[in-house]
């Protein structure tokens, strides 16, 4: 083995070691795993221990992390879900990108600094961190939420956003050239590579994916899913789009297909380990002796930057008719700079257009803000839980019609007791959608304090099922705990979506019948599940061991028929005795 193959070993032992070691400490420590890998990337960096001193590679390695990332988030989209939220895609992101690039520009130009560093550097600032946010926010079950909606459709622009910016830049360095017609040639070119995209990957995907599907080789199907993400993103690239973009498509286009969830299986190893490789790089770039050396500097350019970076977002987001809650949280959790910040720097750097230290400086105020994204997204929850714990104290609830308007294909449950509760945790981890409806005023207030997509209202109404936004909803489930109630409620959805799936929480086995006549998909009578449950605890208790496991199915399997032998003619009161 050649030297400088034994050096590329060496490195890769020492970003596994780092991370071997210290991320599992943060997570002891209760911290968010990126913190950890960040630190990793510090402690073996430069600053520190010098452990690696190329970096170039690694950062070409690691920003794959975010094409797989975005590759995922697109898997969890769909086309008609992204046509719900184009008003926060290029009416909201689009002026966010615009002003904080204008107002970065502005306090750069009157401290001294060139207009065309300026520019470059307050659009690479104005760009959040959308590895960042969105693991966050996937690590957290909130990118389901109305907040997390909001912030990766601002996210999504900002990604479209560097398009003419990365155009921008060589031509701020060159003598003479047409700036506009640069961009208006750039833009064509963008668009008419992302319409190419998406009109081949419609008629193509399917029946590609058809094909391998039937050779039923596992190594196959990796191998496509690795074609498709990666040869979209390298023609992106050709027609000067960003890779990250590319691979947003091409997980769009799958998330429609019945491969999707086998897709999103092959490639979770991938995004997971890349995507520390990439968190780890970031720590790689945070030059401790620079910012030591202009502490006091560094230190209020990335107080300046989050704080008015999170005004701004949070100013627009209600000028934009969001709620004051989802303000307060979008614009903390949105204050930081991003990865793209150091492409558009160091690029201005590269052609002359940024000073070296001045461009230093923009990196090291860059990579300090997305090591303080935790903290800052911390305090944006805490303040949005004050202001809606305060509202809900007032007496005032949202309106629902308002709150789900951008909403599609989520899930409706009526009533959230502790039977709702948990199956919207499910939905949540699953990153799927949800809106609760519940009659119970102080539950409601007190799930508003926590942030949840819960809203005052009778289910069994059909005025409340449209402003929960039913026709666009995926699912119903019904979980009240009064059988009356639960039997209007299946009638009230079957009359006004009669194609939609509905799930009910049944008392017994009567209420069953009942809940089925009425136009139920599917019935699960707690009382029933409960006895079966706890019997197979007890035969696996006396070593039944996997007969009691075959037993307790078949009763299930034959939907409980054997059950109705055994129950009295009245069987309700039977069950509940």
């Amino acid at each position: 083995m050649h030297e400088h193959d034994l050096s590329y070993l060496q490195d890769i032992l020492y970003f596994l070691l780092a991370a071997v070691v210290i991320v599992p400490l943060a997570r002891q420590l209760r911290s968010s795993p990126v913190l950890g890998y960040l630190a990793a990337g510090v402690v073996i960096g430069p600053s520190l221990l010098g452990l690696i001193e190329e970096t170039e590679s690694i950062l070409i390695l690691a920003e794959f992390g975010i094409v797989f990332l975005l590759f995922a988030i697109g898997l969890e989209l769909s086309v008609e879900r992204l046509k719900v939220l184009k008003r926060y895609v290029f009416g909201l992101g689009t002026t966010q990108v615009v002003v904080t690039a204008a107002a970065i520009a502005l306090v750069l130009i009157a401290f001294g600094q060139p207009p065309a560093a300026a520019l470059v550097i307050g659009g690479g600032l104005a760009l959040s961190s959308t590895a960042f946010v969105l693991q966050m926010l996937v690590e957290r079950g909130e990118l389901a939420a109305r907040f997390g909606r909001v912030a990766f459709s601002i996210l999504l622009l900002q990604d479209l956003a560097i398009v003419p910016l990365l155009a921008l830049v060589p031509l701020l360095g060159a003598e003479g050239s047409s700036v506009l017609l640069a961009l208006g040639l750039a833009a064509v070119k963008a668009t008419a590579a992302v319409g190419l995209t998406l009109l081949a990957g419609r008629f193509l995907l399917r029946p590609v994916y058809r094909v391998v599907a039937q050779t039923r080789s596992t190594e196959l199907f990796v191998a496509t899913t690795l074609l498709v993400l990666l040869g979209t993103g390298y023609l992106m690239v050709l027609a000067g789009v960003s890779m990250a973009l590319g691979a947003f498509l091409a997980g769009l286009l799958l998330s429609g297909t019945e491969y999707r969830h086998q897709v999103e299986a092959d490639i979770r190893p991938f995004r997971g380990l890349l995507l520390g490789l990439f968190f780890m790089a970031v720590g790689l770039q945070i030059d401790l002796g620079l910012i030591a050396e202009h502490a006091v500097t560094v230190a209020l350019a990335v107080v300046a930057l989050m704080l008015g970076k999170a005004l701004v977002i949070y100013g627009l987001c209600r000028a934009f008719g969001l709620p004051d809650e989802i303000a307060a949280r979008v614009g903390p959790l949105l204050a930081q700079g991003g990865e793209f910040g150091f492409v558009l720097v160091g690029g201005g750097m590269v052609v002359g257009v940024v000073p070296p230290v001045t461009g230093q400086l923009a990196l090291a105020v860059v990579a300090m803000t997305m090591v303080l994204t935790p903290l800052s997204a911390w305090a944006g929850q805490r303040l949005s839980h004050r202001i809606a714990q305060r509202q809900a104290a007032s007496g005032g609830l949202p309106d629902i019609a308002e709150e789900v308007e951008d909403l599609q294909d989520h899930v409706v449950i009526a009533g959230f007791g502790r039977v709702g509760q948990t199956i919207a945790q499910v939905l949540a981890e699953a990153h799927v959608p949800y809106v609760g409806l519940d009659l119970d005023h102080d539950r409601v207030r007190r799930c508003r304090g926590l942030d949840l997509p819960v809203y005052y209202g009778d289910a069994s109404q059909v005025d409340v099922l449209h402003t929960a936004g039913l026709e666009r909803a995926k699912a119903a489930v019904i979980t009240l705990d009064n059988p009356e109630a639960a039997s209007h409620t299946v009638a009230a959805l079957r009359e006004r979506a009669p194609e939609i799936p509905i799930f009910v929480r049944a008392r017994d086995l009567g209420h069953r019948d009942e809940l089925e006549a009425q136009g139920a998909t599917a019935v699960v009578p707690e009382t029933i599940e409960a006895s079966l449950q706890l019997a197979g605890i007890v035969l696996g208790a006396l070593g039944a061991g996997d007969s009691a496991t075959v037993i307790v199915e078949d009763y299930r399997r034959e939907n409980y028929a054997k059950l109705g032998e055994i129950i009295t003619p009245r069987g309700r009161r039977s069950v509940e005795d």
